[in-house]
């Protein structure tokens, strides 16, 4: 037998291992999370019966926690026992739960108080496969708040959209995000760099890099060279979007958005889609990344353009929640105020 025929064997038995595993590992997860929604109905049904529910119900969790552990081991801590309280008030149709997150997941989940925000975030764990730590990161960067300003038309209809579907990529600029947030480097906030340093930080990183994107991305490489007649220049980053199936070009930029900056971006997007693009695939997209916008240069330099281009904001540092929230409601407050004034 040649060495062709027995790789092809051992593949063929990697793939039926590995998909037994998986299975496995489903089947164990549905039945934890069976579990532990019926421990969470068990508590809640006792809690109803007690005379005085706040304090019985504290109590409940204190004395189940220390007889289970005792009794079963790890795993029964009152703060575990309140997620599982929660797993089933939250979910109160087992069904509803998805096999394809683990309790961890959704303990994560009950950490977001907004009840859009945690059906947005619980979408894309399962439209992106995050692990725990990676929809941590997202939560943490607020990745909800900050889609939502991303185009600077919030409204009540994306706030359901976003919370029903997640990110849907109807057209180019649902990719975008305002700001990006780069905190996985650990560069100081007010750290003067070069825009190649930035670059080589971002490259060494990758795959965080990628997952700020968001979904659908692949790294084709930095320092793509374009050469029109005997000048050499060069794009800082370029990914694929298989989603999009689009090219999309990144320059990196460490001052504010400068208009020459978007006639550079329409060049190589205009390159790309000449010589690089496929038949089958869509018109490429630049994204200029800048440490700063200004909302004026952006919309006269931007304006009539036939490609898709885009400027945004990055930071080093995860935005204040807060604030977000607070900028996310001030814009539905003021399209609230424009809308009634129509209507009276």
């Amino acid at each position: 037998m040649s060495e062709l025929q027995n790789q092809a064997i051992i593949n063929e038995i990697r793939q039926i291992l590995q998909s037994a595993r998986e299975n496995v590992a489903r089947a164990v997860n549905n039945e934890l999370l069976f579990a532990y929604w019926n421990i969470g109905k068990i508590i809640v049904d006792n809690e109803q019966a007690g005379s005085e529910k706040a304090e019985y119900g504290k109590q409940l969790l204190k004395s189940l926690s220390k007889e289970l552990t005792r009794e079963l081991g790890k795993g029964f801590s009152r703060s575990n026992l309140q997620n599982m309280r929660l797993l089933y008030l939250n979910y109160p149709i087992c069904q509803s739960l998805s096999g394809k997150l683990s309790f961890t997941h959704y303990c994560e989940l009950f950490t977001v108080s907004d009840k859009n925000a945690r059906s947005f975030y619980e979408q894309e764990a399962l439209n992106s496969n995050w692990s725990v730590r990676e929809m941590k990161r997202q939560i943490d960067t607020s990745l909800f708040e900050r889609m939502l300003l991303s185009e600077g038309k919030t409204n009540k209809e994306k706030v359901l959209m976003l919370a029903k579907e997640g990110i849907v990529y109807r057209k180019p600029n649902d990719i975008l995000k305002d700001p990006y947030v780069f905190e996985f480097l650990g560069i100081p906030e007010n750290k003067p760099m070069l825009e190649k340093d930035l670059e080589k930080a971002i490259i060494i990183k990758i795959e965080n890099f990628l997952l700020e994107l968001g979904r659908g991305f692949m790294f084709v490489g930095s320092q793509q060279r374009i050469t029109l007649g005997n000048t050499h220049y060069y794009v800082d980053m370029v990914f694929y979007n298989k989603i999009l199936k689009a090219y999309v070009l990144i320059d990196l930029k460490m001052g504010s958005l400068k208009p020459e900056n978007i006639g550079q971006m329409n060049m190589y997007v205009n390159y790309y889609a000449s010589e690089v693009n496929d038949e089958d695939d869509e018109k490429p997209m630049g994204i200029i990344l800048c440490a700063d916008t200004s909302e004026i240069v952006a919309e006269y330099a931007l304006g009539g353009l036939e490609n898709q281009i885009f400027a945004s904001k990055y930071v080093y540092y995860i935005p204040n929640k807060q604030e977000l929230i607070e900028q996310v409601q001030s814009v539905l407050n003021e399209i609230g105020e424009k809308n009634k004034k129509i209507s009276d």
